[in-house]
């Protein structure tokens, strides 16, 4: 069964069961100060599992991509990546435990609508209960009554079984789905022998089903939420492995063409490596195409990194232009009809790769005229790490040079240098980001509407090309990244501003509306993401109806209910942060 299939058969099973099919959001969440990038397939949902009404229902389900680079240095093994696609059905208030465990269990093992997997490899495990939630008794018992021995329910800790996106959102136990992809079957498994298995790889986690009934605010459970939803979720990837008989992600369809491409080229040296090529470069594409470019901050940073280490995996450290071709086609023509987006982009996609393997290939140069400098004597610590942050050598790279030179490093130096930098990094993280998933505070919800107003103000000053392309609020500060190739000037500023302020000063109400996507699309709302909304979008707008309305969007909210709302808007930095695009820094005083 070949993952198109699979995705159909995902998506046509909760359209059955009355579910409205979404498209994907960006990988760039759209007004979330949390995350860089979406990691989970709920996070575009977070308003909604709040109590918001979503324009296309309370039965939801779609396939979400996402990416995650916490576990980055185990790329390379059976499962693990950075880029991955996380089938969801959502229920916002609708049904619960019982339907939510029911359906899971029906796909999954059903012959005749589902993916006929064997029941009898499938392992189970509940929340089982601390002072947040008590023991998920109700979920033990609609898993033995579907047919689950007790000794393949495992009761787990919060650790593994809560389901939370930070210090701050909706939350709630949940239950997970393992299946057994050993050859010969594992059979029965105590408690112990699950976790060795799980360890091993042994099983994987095929499907999860959160139980959204909590909310968190700063670090803490608070109390329940006004409505029980369900979050589910499914990693595309490891569940194709399962159901085509594979032990590991890099042997499915999803990734089987790229990796003998890899191969035939002769550009890694080793399994692993050409693992870490496919992944980086998979991920890289999907980056680019939402939007990122490679730079030295935020998501810029994380691109940079992954292409640099896909680079540095080859043979010979570098790639070539046709070789880039090559395995970016291969990438776009395995997606090309589930994201036409893609291919339209193809061109922008390999010029930005080939430019930063051209960066990297100068960086490693200076590099190594570096390293050749420090080599009359072994390698400090601050030396190594040196030459991983200024350089962007990875620390296998300074061994292997110093092997070749027969000195030493030292490794235990440059992991407590490695190690501060990390603490510092995660420290300001936690500064940048302490809002939380989704941060609906006050201060943010009134940074929002002025994005809107800056949007609108910006296309006024400098032309209709002007184009969002992404923000980040927190309750500090907005900043807005826009499509523009030139430096603003001081005027061109202060009339943004000026527009600005003159529009908060009149007072002018805040409203939105529900429409069908086309009725949406005549309106003019500006709307710049692509085909990631549903049939029903909602457009906020600014001003006394939608026709005379001074700015409108397609835009999910949160947004004051009037300009008067809002304090005095005030540019503090405008700068360049990759080739055509600008960011604006601004607050309310």
């Amino acid at each position: 069964m070949q993952s198109e299939e699979i995705r159909k058969i995902f998506l046509d099973f909760f359209k059955n069961r009355n579910h409205s099919i979404l498209p994907s959001a960006s990988l760039v969440p759209e007004n979330d100060p949390s995350v860089l990038f979406n990691t989970a397939g709920m996070q575009p949902l977070v308003p909604f599992l709040m109590g918001k009404d979503h324009p296309a229902g309370r039965r939801l389900a779609n396939i979400q991509k996402c990416v995650r680079t916490q576990d980055i240095d185990e790329v390379g093994d059976a499962t693990h990546d950075t880029f991955f696609e996380m089938m969801g059905n959502w229920s916002l208030g609708d049904y619960f435990k019982e339907e939510a465990i029911y359906w899971s269990y029906e796909l999954l093992t059903s012959i005749d609508e589902g993916f006929g997997l064997d029941p009898e490899r499938l392992y189970i495990t509940v929340f089982a209960g601390d002072a947040n939630a008590p023991r998920d008794e109700e979920s033990f018992n609609i898993w033995r009554s579907l047919g689950i021995p007790e000794h393949r329910i495992y009761f787990m800790d919060a650790k593994s079984n809560w389901w939370s996106p930070g210090d701050n959102g909706p939350c709630g136990p949940d239950t997970e789905i393992f299946y057994d992809i050993t050859e010969e079957g594992l059979g029965d498994l105590t408690l112990e022998e699950y976790l060795r298995a799980d360890d091993n790889q042994q099983v994987v986690e095929i499907w999860n089903n959160v139980f959204m009934e909590y909310e968190k605010r700063d670090g803490k459970v608070v109390g329940k939420l006004s409505q029980k939803n369900v979050d589910t979720g499914a990693g595309l990837e490891r569940f194709v492995m399962a159901l085509q008989g594979k032990n590991n992600i890099f042997e499915t369809d999803l990734f089987s063409s790229l990796m003998e491409s890899i191969e035939s080229l002769a550009i890694s040296s080793n399994s692993k490596s050409s693992r870490i090529i496919a992944d980086h470069l998979r991920t890289s594409i999907f980056m680019i195409g939402d939007g990122v470019t490679p730079s030295n901050t935020d998501r810029g940073y994380i691109l940079r990194r992954l292409l640099r280490r896909a680079i540095f995996n080859t043979v010979s450290k570098n790639l070539a232009q046709e070789q880039i071709n090559s395995l970016v086609d291969i990438i776009i023509n395995k997606y090309q009809f589930i994201y036409p987006e893609l291919q339209n982009l193809s061109d922008l996609i390999k010029k930005e790769i080939l430019a930063e393997a051209d960066k990297f290939t100068k960086t490693l140069k200076d590099g190594l005229r570096e390293f050749d400098k420090l080599s009359n004597s072994n390698i400090s610590g601050p030396d190594a790490f040196k030459l991983f942050t200024t350089y962007g050598f990875p620390i296998e790279m300074t061994k292997e040079l110093a092997e070749n030179k027969n000195i030493s490093i030292d490794l235990e130096g440059y992991a407590e240098e490695f190690k501060r930098h990390q603490e510092l990094s995660r420290q300001g993280a936690e500064q940048k980001f302490k809002g939380g998933l989704a941060d609906n505070s006050e201060k943010t919800v009134q940074y929002h509407t002025t994005t809107h107003l800056l949007h609108q103000a910006l296309r006024e000053v400098l032309g209709d090309h002007v184009s969002q392309k992404g923000s980040n609020i927190t309750a500090e500060r907005l900043r807005f990244d826009f499509t523009h190739t030139a430096k603003m000037t001081e005027a061109e500023k202060k009339a943004v501003e000026s527009i600005v302020n003159d529009k908060i000063s009149k007072h002018l109400p805040v409203n939105s509306i529900i429409l069908p996507k086309e009725e949406a699309e005549r309106t003019g709302a500006l709307h710049f993401f692509g085909d990631k909304y549903g049939d029903q979008v909602s457009i906020y707008y600014i001003g006394e109806n939608l026709e005379s309305a001074y700015s409108k969007e397609f835009c999910g909210g949160p947004h004051v209910t009037n300009t008067m709302d809002l304090g005095r808007f005030k540019i503090l930095k405008e700068e360049a942060v990759a080739s055509g695009v600008r960011r604006i820094k601004a607050v309310l005083e």
